[in-house]
């Protein structure tokens, strides 16, 4: 049987507190303080949950939370303030402390029927998930995942640790890619350089040739002095080329050149700056497809696919699902009070899509682990990762997808082409800025759909 400890000055609001608690099937213990509670838990098993009162004589309510989080045994009780009245800095304080729940008095009896089933509930839920225990620890990032899938991953990796030859890694986005080049620079002989991340679709395209091969003092305005780029900044070591299926054609020529020579010059300059390092790039673009629509050279995709190296999705890796999950909710817990995952929530994470893979779990699992009131969390906390936005705007009508699909494009060109317009007041200048093309191209496409300015 459970047992509830209430700590109250109020000896009828007390007194009728442990009634409710015993209706309810608990057993119950009372205290009129923080020292007269300390001395009843002095020798004892921990209650399994604790009513704790702000007002209290000697030591605050806040006072006696804060010695309960550092007591051995105690630290991980739930506790429920209680107050007459309530004000944000007694709330914020005690959720600070690791409150489970704050109240205000009086509290029902639906309600404390209600949270106490909520709180012992979650504490009957046994995690299943063991994480990566056998790992290594690191402050260096991990390519974690024990599924068939990140095997094959960490396999071909280790193989191309011993060369040098230029690796494509390709994937979904937040799959680990820039994780997988780090660990392939740490395992290779070129550890002891540096490892020189760019992110090709973070710098503007006019930066861009300056950031990686940098340029002469007087190169351009603003350039007050020569500059070494993140190519020369990584000799000796490992270039990591984030996105660059981003690159702009211009660029990637430039880019070929570096690769098949392996010599960099300045922009402004005459220098040429002989470099010594391995390439590595990543994607989360189809560059085959890209290449056939024109939009990423051929030859730069020989040059950097000499190693394919592919991240599968989360959804692909089932099996690293609760691991990662626990092994990133003991990061984001402290040792004291370490969290755990109850079985409803481990259901919620194994079943989730996340089309956000490994980032998006990462940040659900710090999400919730900051603001879950208990020490298990229940799939209540992950509330949010199944709490989409109406999306009936969004859904494509089923009329569209029983026709073909050039005159399914042209029914819907018309439909956004009117709304834009209709928003715009009718001004086509404004209309086409809604739809991202020019006037001129809005002109092309109302003629082509036969819309006359009554019409539209």
């Amino acid at each position: 049987m459970a047992t509830i400890l209430i700590i109250d000055d109020d000896d009828a609001f007390r007194e009728g507190l442990a009634e409710t608690v015993q209706d309810l099937g608990y057993s119950s213990s009372e205290a009129r303080s923080g020292d007269e509670a300390f001395e009843q838990l002095r020798g004892r098993s921990a209650p399994d949950c604790i009513f704790l009162d702000f007002r209290l004589p000697g030591a605050d309510g806040l006072a006696v939370l804060e010695t309960l989080r550092k007591t051995p045994g105690l630290q991980t009780v739930p506790v429920v303030m209680l107050t007459a009245h309530a004000t944000s800095d007694n709330t914020i304080g005690a959720m600070r402390l690791g409150a489970f729940e704050h109240l205000t008095k009086p509290v029902g009896r639906e309600e404390i029927a209600a949270l106490l089933e909520r709180i012992l509930s979650a504490q009957r839920e046994t995690p299943a998930a063991r994480g990566f225990a056998d790992e290594a620890t690191s402050r260096e990032p991990q390519l974690l995942g024990a599924s068939e899938a990140m095997r094959e991953v960490q396999k071909r990796l280790g193989r191309a640790a011993g060369g040098n030859s230029t690796v494509l890694i390709t994937g979904e986005t937040g799959t680990g890619k820039e994780i997988a080049a780090s660990v392939l620079h740490r395992a290779s002989a070129r550890a002891s350089g540096p490892f020189v991340a760019v992110n090709c679709a973070a710098i503007p395209d006019d930066l861009l040739e300056s950031e990686l091969f940098g340029h002469g003092k007087g190169a351009f305005t603003g350039a007050q002095a020569d500059r070494r780029g993140r190519v020369e900044e990584a000799h000796g070591g490992t270039l990591f080329l984030d996105e660059v299926g981003d690159m702009p054609l211009s660029m990637q020529a430039k880019l070929l050149r570096v690769l098949q020579e392996r010599q960099v010059t300045p922009l402004g300059t005459n220098r040429i700056v002989t470099v010594d390092v391995r390439v590595v790039a990543a994607t989360h673009r189809d560059l085959a497809s890209m290449v056939e629509a024109g939009t990423f050279r051929q030859d730069l995709l020989f040059r950097l696919n000499v190693i394919p190296l592919h991240m599968p999705p989360l959804r692909e890796r089932v099996a690293d699902i609760l691991p990662l999950a626990e092994h990133f909710l003991a990061s984001a817990s402290s040792d004291v009070a370490r969290k755990h995952l109850s079985a409803d929530a481990q259901r919620l994470l194994a079943t989730f899509a996340w089309p956000g893979n490994v980032r998006e779990l990462a940040n659900a699992i710090e999400r919730a682990s900051a603001l879950a009131p208990g020490q298990v969390l229940t799939r209540d906390d992950f509330a949010f990762l199944t709490a989409t936005p109406d999306s009936a705007n969004d859904a494509i009508p089923p009329a569209l997808l029983e026709l073909p699909l050039p005159q399914a494009v042209a029914q819907l060109e018309r439909a956004l082409i009117v709304h834009a317009l209709s928003a715009a007041g009718g001004n086509r200048t404004e209309a086409a800025r809604r739809l991202g093309i020019s006037r001129q191209s809005l002109y092309t496409r109302m003629a082509a759909q036969g819309m006359s300015e009554a019409s539209a």
